[in-house]
C-alpha cells in the first residue's frame, strides 16, 4: 500500500471546483512495510503516524516530505491509533513549559551526519534542519495510543518512548481515546466469536497520570531526547560500516589463496622477511605480488585504507563520541530525578537501572575510544608497509624509483619488520572460523555486528593500567570505572548499551500501565456484518472527547427493524462524576428542501457518522425506500438539539448497563430529528463513509467501493445557489446534475498498490458546499 498526500488547491470559481495535487507518496519499502492499518496526525499537525501491519513498526513522517522522521516495532499489528494532546495548566508546567532547556546551553551542537551515505537519515544530515525540533514537537506533553489485537494498548510520549503498556483489555481494539485532562481512556474493542462478534466499550482510570502529570512530562521530554539520541548514535555507527569497504579485506584473502597455492613449505611472514632483508622475493611471492596484487592494485588498496580510514574516524571522533557524551548527560540528568523519590519513584523511575544504563554508555564510549587507536595505528603500520611493498615491486618491473621512496631508514626497517611479525602469522584456527588465515586489516572487525568475540583482541600486555586494575579486587568492581570488553565489538556494546538502556526505561511503562484500571465495562451490541480490513478502517464505532466540557463521546449503531439506528453513548473523563442523558438514539425524521419548501419523508438508517466539532456531528444516511442515485444523505447534526435541556428528564436511559444494549433497545430513549436546513441530497453516488473537520470546514464523503471523494465546505458565509428540483421534477426531465469527482480507475488503484514511481495526474474533484439554508 503507497501512503500518499493530497493537497486541495482552489480554483478560479471560488467553492466549486478544486485540483487536488499529490504533495509526496511514501512508497513501500523493506525497511518500514508495505501494509499500512491506519495513522494518526500530531496535534499540532506537522507529523504524521501511521502503522504497518507487516512488519508491525510505527513511522513518524514530516507532513512536507515522505522523509522517515523516528520509526520503532510494536509487539502486535496495531489496529488504530489516537494522537492527543494534555490540556491541563498548572504553575508547575508553565514554568516548565517557559524554561529553556539546559542541555542547549551545556552540550555542543550535534554534528550533522554525512549526506553521502545511503542510510543517512535527512533528520540528523541537513545543515540548519529543524527537524529535530519537528520530531520533539513543542514541549507541551502529547501521547500516541496505540490499539491492537488481544488488547494490545501502549501509550508513547511525543509519539517516540512508551510511558504505558496496559493490561487487563480483552479482543481487538476497534477506537480508543484518551481524554485531553488526562483522567480517563476510553477503548472500543471487540472479541471475535463464531459467525459474529461482540463489541464493548470500556472506560480506563488513568489517575497517575493525572496526579503526577508536571512530572510525567518532564520525564517523559528526556525519554524523547534519549530515545533520538541512540536514533543518532546508530546512524553515525551505519555510516561508519558504510565508510569501511570490503576491498580492504584484500589483503587477506589474497594472503590465503597464496598459503593454499604455494608448493614451498616457508611461511609467508618468513617470504616476506626475505624480501625486507634481502630484496629479492620467491618466484611464488613475486607471481602473488605482480600478478594478483598488482603494483596499481597495491597503490588502489592503499589510497582505499587511508580514505575509509580516515571517514571513520572523523565519524567515531565528531558523531559518535558527541552523540555518546549527550547521551550520558540525559541519562545523569534523569538519574538525579530518580533520586527525587517523592516525585518520581511512583511513576517506576528507577536510579539503581538508570546508572546501570550510564555504566554501559560509558562501555560504548571505552570502546570507541579503543577503535580510535586501532585505526590511527593501522593507518601508521599500512602507510609504511604499503610504502616498503610498492618500492619492491617497482623494483620487480625494473621502473624507476623515486629517490624520496628509496630513502628508508633502519628505524623504518625494523617498523616494517615488527609489523609482518604481528600480522603475518599463519593462524589455522582463524581460517576454521572465518576461512582465512590472517586478520591484517583490524577495523572491520569492530564494525561487524555479530556475537563472536574478535579476531585481533588489543593487547593488553604491559598496559600498567589494566594490570593494575586485574590485580585490585577493590577497583575491579568499583562502579566509578566503567566496565571494559576488549574482546567485543564495538556492534556488540552498541546493542548492549541499547538493551539496558530500553530495560531501565521500560519500568515506567510497565508501572503506570498497571495503574490503570478499567472502571467501565458496557457490553454495546452483536456485530453480524463481515467486512474486509480495508473497510474496518472507516466503520463505526466512533470516539470523541470534548476538551472543554471534559466528555467522553461514542457514536455507534444499533440494528433495529432492518435499520441501523444511531446512537450516541456519553461519559465523564472524571470516573467519579455522572452525566445526563449518558445513552440517546437519534431517529432521523423529515427533511425540508429550502426552495420549494417540500418536505421529505421517509425511513433513514445510518450508515457512518463522525463528530465535526465539539457541537456536530456529520451523519450520511441512506433512504431505504428512496431510488438509486438520490437515496443517500449528508446531515450536520447540532448535539445541542439532541441535549436540550428543557425536556431532558424525558430521555433517560432506563435499562441496565450490564445488559448488551442491542438487546434492549426499547430501553434506549429515541428523539426524532426533523431538518429544514444542514442537510444535502448525495445525488448519483453510494456514499458510505465520512469524515469531518472542524477546524479547516470541510467534511469528505467515500463511496462504498472506495473510489469516488466529494468534499464539501460546510460553513460558507456567501449566498449561492443550487438548482433545486424535486424528485417528480427531475424525474421528468430526466436531465441529472452531473458532479466531477475524483475516480480512482483500476489501473491507477493497481499502480499505487505497486508503489509506482511515476506522478499520478492531477485529480480533479468537486468542492461543494452544504449551505445553511439551501439543501438538495
Amino acid at each position: 500500500m503507497c501512503l500518499s498526500i493530497y493537497i486541495m488547491l482552489d480554483e478560479v470559481l471560488l467553492h466549486r471546483l478544486a485540483s487536488f495535487h499529490r504533495v509526496w507518496s511514501f512508497p513501500p519499502n523493506e525497511n518500514t512495510g508495505k501494509e499500512v492499518t491506519c495513522l494518526a496526525w500530531r496535534p499540532d499537525g506537522k507529523l504524521l503516524a501511521f502503522a504497518l501491519a507487516d512488519t508491525k513498526k510505527i513511522v513518524l513522517c514530516d507532513v512536507e516530505k515522505p522523509e522517515s522522521l523516528h520509526s520503532f516495532s510494536v509487539e502486535a499489528p496495531v489496529s488504530c491509533m489516537h494522537w492527543m494532546e494534555v490540556t491541563a495548566e498548572s504553575s508547575v508546567l508553565t514554568s516548565f513549559y517557559n524554561a529553556e532547556d539546559e542541555s542547549n546551553l551545556l552540550l555542543p551542537k550535534l554534528p550533522t551526519l554525512p549526506k553521502n551515505y545511503s542510510n543517512t537519515s535527512k533528520i540528523f544530515s541537513e545543515e540548519n534542519s529543524d527537524e529535530i525540533i519537528k520530531l520533539l514537537g513543542d514541549v507541551r506533553l502529547n501521547i500516541l495510543v496505540l490499539g491492537g489485537s488481544s488488547g494490545f494498548i501502549e501509550l508513547y510520549a511525543y509519539g517516540m518512548f512508551k510511558i504505558a503498556r496496559v493490561t487487563g483489555i480483552v479482543g481487538t481494539c476497534l477506537a480508543l481515546c484518551l481524554s485531553s485532562d488526562l483522567k480517563s481512556l476510553s477503548v472500543v474493542t471487540e472479541v471475535s466469536a463464531t459467525g459474529a462478534s461482540e463489541v464493548s466499550y470500556f472506560q480506563l482510570e488513568t489517575n497517575l497520570l493525572y496526579s503526577f502529570l508536571p512530572e510525567v512530562t518532564r520525564m517523559a521530554r528526556k525519554f524523547t531526547h534519549i530515545s533520538a539520541l541512540l536514533q543518532y548514535v546508530n546512524l553515525s555507527l551505519t555510516c561508519m560500516c558504510e565508510a569501511w569497504e570490503e576491498i580492504l579485506m584484500q589483503m587477506d584473502s589474497r594472503l590465503t589463496k597464496f598459503v593454499q597455492e604455494k608448493n614451498t613449505t616457508t611461511s609467508v611472514q618468513d617470504e616476506f622477511m626475505h624480501l625486507l632483508l634481502w630484496g629479492k622475493a620467491s618466484a611464488e611471492l613475486q607471481t602473488l605480488l605482480m600478478n594478483q596484487l598488482t603494483v596499481k592494485g597495491l597503490k588502489k588498496l592503499g589510497q582505499s585504507i587511508e580514505s575509509s580510514y580516515s571517514s571513520i574516524q572523523k565519524l567515531v571522533i565528531s558523531h559518535l563520541q558527541s552523540g555518546s557524551e549527550s547521551l550520558l548527560y540525559h541519562l545523569s540528568e534523569l538519574k538525579g530525578m530518580a533520586s527525587w523519590k517523592q516525585k518520581y519513584e511512583p511513576l517506576g523511575l528507577d536510579a539503581a537501572g538508570i546508572e546501570d544504563a550510564i555504566t554501559a554508555v560509558g562501555s560504548f564510549i571505552l570502546k570507541a575510544n579503543e577503535l580510535l587507536q586501532v585505526i590511527d595505528s593501522s593507518m601508521k603500520n599500512f602507510k609504511a608497509f604499503f610504502r616498503w611493498l610498492y618500492v619492491a615491486m617497482l623494483r620487480m618491473t625494473e621502473d624507476h624509483v623515486l629517490p624520496e621512496l628509496n630513502k628508508m631508514t633502519q628505524k623504518d626497517i625494523t617498523f616494517v619488520a615488527e609489523f609482518l611479525t604481528e600480522h603475518f602469522n599463519e593462524a589455522p584456527d582463524l581460517y576454521n572460523r572465518k576461512g582465512k588465515y590472517f586478520n591484517v586489516e583490524k577495523v572491520g572487525q569492530y564494525l561487524k555486528d555479530e556475537d563472536d568475540d574478535l579476531v585481533s583482541p588489543p593487547n593488553t600486555e604491559g598496559n600498567q593500567w589494566y594490570d593494575f586494575l586485574q590485580n585490585s579486587s577493590h577497583l575491579k568492581e568499583s562502579p566509578l570505572l566503567f566496565p571494559y570488553y576488549p574482546r567485543k565489538s564495538l556492534h556488540f556494546v552498541k546493542r548492549r548499551m541499547e538493551n539496558i538502556i530500553d530495560q531501565c526505561l521500560q519500568k515506567p511503562a510497565d508501572v503506570i500501565g498497571k495503574s490503570m484500571n478499567q472502571a467501565i465495562c458496557i457490553p454495546l451490541y452483536k456485530d453480524t456484518r463481515s467486512e474486509d480490513s480495508t473497510r474496518r478502517l472507516f466503520k463505526f464505532p466512533f470516539l470523541w472527547n470534548n476538551k472543554t466540557s471534559n466528555l467522553h463521546y461514542l457514536l455507534f449503531t444499533i440494528l433495529e427493524d432492518s435499520l441501523y439506528k444511531m446512537c450516541i453513548l456519553r461519559r465523564h473523563t472524571d470516573i467519579t462524576q455522572s452525566v445526563s442523558n449518558g445513552l440517546i438514539a437519534v431517529k432521523f425524521g423529515s427533511f425540508t428542501y429550502a426552495t420549494t419548501e417540500k418536505v421529505r419523508r421517509s425511513t433513514y438508517s445510518c450508515l457512518d457518522a463522525q463528530f465535526y466539532d465539539d457541537e456536530t456531528v456529520t451523519v450520511v444516511l441512506k433512504d431505504t425506500v428512496g431510488r438509486e442515485g438520490r437515496d443517500r444523505l449528508l446531515v450536520q447534526l447540532p448535539l445541542s438539539l439532541v441535549y436540550n435541556c428543557e425536556d431532558s428528564a424525558e430521555y433517560q436511559f432506563t435499562g441496565t448497563y450490564s445488559t448488551r444494549l442491542d438487546e434492549q433497545c426499547s430501553a434506549i430513549p429515541t428523539r426524532t430529528m426533523h431538518f429544514e436546513k444542514h442537510w444535502r441530497l448525495l445525488e448519483s453516488m453510494k456514499a458510505q463513509y465520512v469524515a469531518g473537520n472542524g477546524f479547516r470546514k470541510v467534511s469528505c464523503v467515500l463511496s462504498s467501493n472506495l473510489r469516488h471523494v466529494r468534499v464539501f465546505e460546510m460553513d460558507i458565509d456567501d449566498e449561492w445557489e443550487l438548482d433545486e428540483s424535486s424528485d417528480d421534477e427531475e424525474e421528468a426531465s430526466n436531465k441529472p446534475v452531473k458532479i466531477k469527482e475524483e475516480v480512482l480507475s483500476e489501473s491507477e488503484a493497481e499502480n499505487q498498490h505497486a508503489g509506482a514511481a511515476a506522478l499520478a495526474p492531477e485529480i480533479v474533484i468537486k468542492v461543494e458546499k452544504l449551505d445553511p439554508e439551501l439543501d438538495s
